[in-house]
Order: C-alpha cells, then sequence, then structure tokens
C-alpha cells in the first residue's frame, strides 16, 4: 500500500498542475533510489495536521516553527529549497508586510493600535515573524489593538482588501506567486516592508524512517532539482535551489518567539 504525500504550503489552483508535473519528476528518482511506497499523485485537499500526524506520510512540507515545536521528532528535514522571490536569500525567507494602499504609515514599528491579521497561531510566516518585529516596541504586552485569525494567507489579504483589517504579514512566496498567477488578490494593497529572514519551508518525511532511507529520499530531492527536463516545473514553482538544513537550523525560529516574549509579549495575548 502507497504512503501519502503532499505539498501543501504554496498549493494554489494556479501552479497545481506544476505542483503535480513537479512530484512526478520526485516520484521517478525516488523509485530509482528505491524508496518504496510512494505514491502516484499528491494529496491536495486533506488538511494539512491531518497529514503530517498520519505514520504513513512519505514527503511533504511544514512550517520551520512546526518543525522545532509541535512535531519535534515526529517530523524530519529531507532538504530546504530556495525560492525566486525578492525577499527570499538562499534557503532564507521572509515575510511581507502587507496593507492597504491608502494606508498612512510607512513603518510597521508605528502601527500601534491598528487592527492585525494572522493566518494562524502557531504560523512563522504569517505570526511569528510579526511577533518578532514589533515585540521591541510593545508596551504593557500589546502592540495591536485586536489580532483576526484568517486561517490561511490570502485569507488575510482578503480582510485587507474588504478594510476588516489594516495590517498583516504575509510569506514572501505565497505573495509573489499571488502576483504573477492572481494579481488581481493583491490589488489595492502594497508592501510596507518584510520582517527578519528565517530558514524556509523545508521538505519533510515522518520520523519513523530510518536514517538509510531518509538519506535516499534527500538525494532523490536532489535529483529532482538537477534534471533539465524539470526545468520549466521549477520556474512556475518559483524554485531555484536545494541545500539541507539540519534541524538545528530551524531553532532560530523558536527564538524568536522566545525573544518576544522576553518583552512580554505576544500577539495572542
Amino acid at each position: 500500500m502507497s504512503g501519502i504525500a503532499s505539498l501543501p504550503m504554496y498549493n494554489i489552483p494556479e501552479v497545481r498542475m506544476a505542483l503535480d508535473e513537479f512530484w512526478r519528476g520526485l516520484v521517478r528518482y525516488f523509485e530509482l533510489e528505491g524508496v518504496g511506497g510512494v505514491p502516484s499523485s499528491l494529496m491536495h485537499d486533506r488538511p494539512s495536521n491531518q497529514m503530517w500526524d498520519d505514520p504513513g506520510l512519505i514527503f511533504s512540507q511544514c512550517c520551520g516553527y512546526d518543525l522545532v515545536h509541535r512535531y519535534t521528532g515526529r517530523l524530519i528535514p529531507i532538504a530546504t529549497p530556495h525560492f525566486h522571490a525578492p525577499e527570499c536569500l538562499g534557503a532564507d525567507y521572509a515575510s511581507v508586510i502587507v496593507v492597504a494602499e491608502d494606508c498612512p504609515f510607512d513603518d510597521v514599528l508605528l502601527m500601534a493600535g491598528t487592527v492585525c491579521a494572522i493566518n494562524g497561531p502557531e504560523s512563522h510566516s504569517g505570526m511569528g515573524a510579526l511577533q518578532a518585529l514589533v515585540a521591541p516596541v510593545s508596551r504593557d504586552g500589546r502592540f495591536f489593538s485586536r489580532v483576526r485569525i484568517s486561517g490561511s494567507h490570502i485569507a488575510s489579504l482578503a480582510l485587507l482588501k474588504r478594510g476588516a483589517v489594516h495590517i498583516a504579514a504575509i510569506d514572501s512566496v505565497t505573495y509573489t506567486l499571488l502576483e504573477l498567477y492572481r494579481p488581481d488578490a493583491l490589488r489595492g494593497l502594497r508592501k510596507l516592508g518584510r520582517t527578519y529572514r528565517a530558514p524556509g519551508v523545508p521538505y519533510v518525511t515522518h520520523g519513523d524512517f530510518s536514517p538509510a532511507t531518509i538519506e535516499r529520499m534527500r538525494t532523490a530531492v536532489f535529483r529532482t532539482f538537477a534534471d533539465p527536463n524539470l526545468q520549466g516545473v521549477r520556474q512556475t514553482l518559483l524554485l531555484d535551489d536545494i541545500e539541507f538544513l539540519p534541524i538545528q537550523a530551524y531553532e532560530r525560529i523558536a527564538a524568536d518567539r522566545d525573544a518576544a516574549a522576553s518583552y512580554g509579549f505576544s500577539l495572542l495575548n
């Protein structure tokens, strides 16, 4: 019986065909490396947490904070892609601070008392990165007057467009994909700045696999990124390069939350 695989982080409908083709390329190299139980197709619509909890998980992506928090030891990093987005640098990425075009502010640190949207409380790109940015100027444990949990970056952008919130931090890869393939989602909005960079979203597998099997998976991923026949698909998905980051590299993300806590601050207060 095949396991399950997903690429949930940047899975907008406009690039789904490219994701499926990229996965088919990965499957070929998994098979060449002797990795068994690989599903022939991606699972697109199942909630990410359900897949990450499933012992049949073969391949997925998760937020770096999940890797060193809720899923410590349960998900193992395989490799981290480099994305072709303005705020990315090697395997690091940042979030863009997004506001309405007519927003009177030019600095997020001056936006105390406004309303913020986050995609979810365990997201680094949508919550933790913004929290680390404004924590030093918080007062009595608060900065924004209210924080709304939208459920996704795209939903946060929709709240901004409706004027229901004043600011949101959006993963820079998501933002760039929308610029290219769904510009209406950004119409009437602008970038105010960016957050601090952090290790990007890794490809992961279930922690029950042996180190030897994980190494074969890693080799398959590197071979997929080197395949010239998949270059066009990688470009569609903004995939530039790939490298292995050990799990210790992601402790920077947990450190950002600890630093915010040292100011007595949390966006969720």
